[in-house]
């Protein structure tokens, strides 16, 4: 088993960036998730916790070998369970892959929590599970290795496509001049 651990500031306030994420994909930065679907939404009105579930369809780019030897194709699944809280300003969200799981599990979660010393900005702590099955016990460190780097890759970039989406919010949300003010 491999482990990555991420912490990363964004400068927005935790209610711009929780309701940025919902926008998150596409963005060019992230060409591979495809598709994003909700399965399944549930609000607790006492609470206000917002549970979705969604499917994110992936095109992978993998050599064509190794998805010959997974017994697979590009096309990838992934089920995500985010719950945001208005209350407690977090919003985490769970997610592991389906397809292949039986041979790679890809376990992640990913939180975004108000800063503690300044409320303009947004704190997100990122952490992930890579587990090769038995069935590779041989070749499991070499696929989780490989599995890991693309997985901090696929993060990074992930990150820069965020912030992208964060600054188009901004500018959405900034007030725009009416005729009046002309």
């Amino acid at each position: 088993m491999k482990l990555f651990k991420s912490t990363h500031n964004f400068g927005y306030e935790w209610s711009l960036v929780s309701a940025a994420n919902w926008q998150k994909y596409p963005n060019e930065n992230c060409p591979h998730v495809r598709h994003v679907d909700v399965l399944n939404r549930k609000l607790d009105p006492e609470t206000g916790v917002l549970i979705t579930e969604r499917l994110l369809t992936v095109e992978q780019n993998v050599p064509r070998i190794i998805l010959k030897l997974l017994g697979t194709d590009e096309t990838q699944y992934v089920r995500e369970i985010s719950t945001i809280d208005p209350r407690k300003k977090t919003l985490t969200m769970q997610s592991v892959n389906i397809t292949t799981s039986h041979l790679l599990t890809i376990e992640e979660e990913t939180t975004y929590y108000e800063h503690p010393e300044d409320k303009k900005q947004t704190q997100m702590s990122q952490q992930a599970t890579v587990s090769a099955g038995s069935l590779l016990s041989r070749w499991s460190n070499m696929v989780e290795d490989f599995s890991l780097n693309r997985f901090k890759h696929n993060a990074a970039v992930g990150r820069e496509g965020f912030c992208k989406v964060l600054e188009r919010f901004v500018v959405m949300a900034e007030p725009q001049p009416t005729k009046e003010s002309f």
